[in-house]
């Protein structure tokens, strides 16, 4: 991994690949932002985990593509799989995907709603994709994430609190935000190493 910091402008991620999704909105007008402060109200990291088909990483289709790029990306083939068809239809993304080696893709700006979080509430504010930033980590509840994946995921949230102070006091799960429904990161998230990552690069 690149000893280079991270940047954010302009709500994209220097060290992301870029692919759009179409799976995206405006993010609400909050009325705490005052007309001085135009930009997007992000308060809330949300981590996520995915794998396409379920506990297979780095699946692509007959042109190379990720499955998950692709579910994102509304490119995936329903028939490639028999799991798809359990889907078939989803219209999802997140801001950031991150793969078991450690590679990024972004599809959506951060300053842009992603649609990651489905029905969701955060200290009893709902709709989570109206003001949180979603990162994918690609990996299952049932396996440890890479250390590679931790390294650049703190280095990811480390440029997301300095390009949005508001969201350092706010990382969070999906089954946090989603208890019930959904369960990831997992319990094999191992979320004391990643604050502890975080607290480092931040002391840097």
């Amino acid at each position: 991994m690149s000893t280079t910091p991270m940047t954010i402008a302009n709500g994209q991620l220097s060290s992301a690949a870029w692919l759009s999704s179409p799976n995206k909105n405006d993010r609400p007008t909050q009325p705490h932002n005052s007309d001085s402060d135009p930009s997007p109200y992000i308060d809330t990291i949300v981590i996520h985990n995915i794998s396409l088909p379920p506990n297979e990483f780095a699946q692509t289709d007959s042109n190379g593509l990720h499955y998950v790029k692709a579910l994102f990306t509304n490119t995936l083939d329903w028939d490639a799989h028999p799991y798809f068809q359990t889907i078939k239809g989803a219209e999802v993304s997140a801001h950031l995907f991150i793969e078991r080696d450690g590679a990024i893709t972004q599809f959506v700006n951060f300053n842009e709603r992603a649609w990651h979080a489905g029905r969701s509430s955060y200290l009893g504010r709902p709709e989570c994709n109206d003001y949180s930033i979603g990162i994918e980590l690609e990996g299952s509840d049932f396996i440890a994430f890479t250390d590679i994946q931790y390294q650049v995921l703190s280095a990811v949230i480390t440029a997301l609190y300095k390009a949005y102070p508001k969201t350092r006091r706010h990382l969070t799960g999906h089954s946090d935000i989603a208890p019930g429904r959904k369960t990831d990161p997992g319990d094999y998230f191992d979320w004391a190493r990643l604050r502890s990552m975080i607290a480092n690069k931040l002391d840097e």
